[in-house]
């Protein structure tokens, strides 16, 4: 099995003004992702709207990010969204198919109604039954519907199967990253945590990387900071506090903010989401400024690791 860690974008969906998935602004925004630091990608998560979008589409955008990818990183997927444990098996199923490096599976869908760890393991044991027994998996504690945080005895379980190797960790909870970390000790299943205002020190303490919005638009940032912190550690902490403010304009309309920053980079034409019709640049007021002092601030800081480097 690949291991799944360092810097792992959850990947934007581009779409085009007619609502179709902008294929060419894809492979773009996948060789940006590549260029700038990325370890491996997340395709088909919460960023990339999943919840709006079809099987069809949903096995199609993976299918094409494994494709375009070429086996420059890692690629691993979700598109794990139905509430029927049927309809997850056939969803799943359909993904692993794509050549994808790990499948991820949604905790918040192994316990929709949220009745517990009894519920949880019923239905992990049921999924991993019916998919490929030579399929590495994941899990990822998505926000949506609900939040679904793992229990100490679920994240024992999953590692010691040995059949998982990362969680995308979103418990926005130092502590409870820490504990994870040595819970899993010796074991294949790595935590990713996914909360900007806790990456550098959630590295410090072992988490395997970062999985969170913003690598949408610095990832080359958090590369650095997880490959080379140890550095320059002064300066370290001094972006880590750069990384986790900018990383509040998530509220500010994500994904469509990001959509809007990379049409100004050029990476696709359009910024239409089928999560929000908004024009979140007249809605929330200063957020074009706010984009253009983020991406002013990212390159001052390349420019500062880059003189580091020297």
């Amino acid at each position: 099995m690949k291991s799944i860690e360092g810097i792992v974008p959850v990947m934007l969906t581009p779409f085009t003004d007619e609502n179709e998935i902008d294929y060419k602004g894809l492979g773009n925004l996948i060789d940006w992702y590549i260029d700038n630091g990325a370890d491996a990608l997340f395709a088909v998560c919460q960023s990339s709207e999943m919840l709006f979008l079809s099987l069809e589409e949903r096995v199609a955008l993976s299918k094409f990010v494994v494709d375009y990818t070429n086996g420059r990183v890692p690629v691993i997927s979700s598109g794990h969204i139905s509430p029927d444990i049927d309809d997850q098996i056939a969803e799943l199923n359909a993904v692993a198919k794509t050549g994808i490096d790990a499948l991820v599976l949604v905790s918040n869908r192994l316990d929709p109604n949220n009745e517990g760890t009894e519920v949880f393991l019923k239905n992990l044991n049921t999924l991993m039954d019916a998919l490929p027994a030579d399929m590495p998996l994941g899990l990822y504690e998505c926000p949506a519907p609900y939040r679904r945080l793992l229990t100490d005895e679920e994240i024992q379980f999953v590692a010691n199967s040995g059949r998982f190797v990362v969680l995308k960790d979103v418990s926005c909870d130092l502590e409870t990253v820490k504990r994870r970390v040595k819970l899993v000790e010796g074991t294949p299943f790595a935590i990713i945590n996914a909360n900007a205002a806790i990456a550098y020190e959630a590295m410090q303490h072992g988490s395997k990387g970062f999985s969170g919005v913003f690598t949408n638009f610095h990832p080359d940032l958090y590369n650095w900071l997880y490959h080379h912190a140890s550095e320059a550690p002064e300066y370290a902490e001094k972006l880590s506090w750069f990384l986790s403010l900018s990383a509040v304009t998530e509220t500010l309309g994500y994904p469509k903010n990001a959509k809007v920053f990379h049409q100004r980079l050029g990476t696709f034409e359009s910024t239409h989401s089928r999560v929000t019709d908004a024009d979140v640049l007249e809605k929330f007021w200063g957020l074009g400024v706010i984009l253009d002092q983020i991406a002013a601030a990212a390159k001052s800081e390349r420019e500062t690791i880059k003189a580091l480097n020297k």
